[in-house]
């Protein structure tokens, strides 16, 4: 015998989450060297950007520590429009991602995963957002990319 359709209630209608657009970059000093990060975020007519570095990393590490700290300084869910000039990033997330789960943490050619802990920490950041990624060609005169490129050069710690 099948339950009632009544019996259960319906189900809640999804909220609307604050839209919000971003950018980050990475940048590196010899790769690997000393690097910095940073994001800009347009939410509700603001923007707010943040940078920071790391004496010695890499230009990926970089890039994807820039999204990592972007999500994570967001104080509840959003659905979130983010440029990136790194494909390593963007076809990391969207296509590789998945397929280095499935197989254990392991690349196509079943080199361990560079860079794990990051991409375990950027899902984990992500997880809460509705994500669309959009790639910039670097140094190609968008506003947006290069404010973010020249706070993540500023961000790179001097010996």
């Amino acid at each position: 015998m099948q339950p009632s359709l009544d019996l259960f209630p319906p189900a809640p209608k999804p909220a609307t989450l604050p839209v919000a657009e971003a950018y980050t970059d990475g940048a590196c000093s010899g790769n690997p060297g000393p690097g910095g990060w940073a994001y800009l975020i347009k939410a509700g007519g603001q923007v707010r950007e943040a940078s920071g570095g790391a004496a010695a990393t890499t230009n990926n590490q970089m890039e994807l520590t820039a999204v990592i700290e972007l999500l994570q300084s967001l104080p509840q869910p959003h659905a979130l429009t983010i440029h990136t000039d790194s494909q390593y990033v963007l076809k990391g997330f969207t296509e590789w991602l998945p397929g280095w789960r499935r197989k254990g943490w392991r690349t196509a050619q079943g080199k361990p995963v560079e860079n794990r802990a990051l991409w375990e920490a950027l899902q984990a950041a992500a997880a809460p957002h509705k994500l669309a990624w959009v790639w910039v060609k670097g140094h190609a005169g968008n506003p947006l990319n290069e404010r973010v490129d020249r706070l993540a050069v500023a961000a790179i710690p001097t010996r």
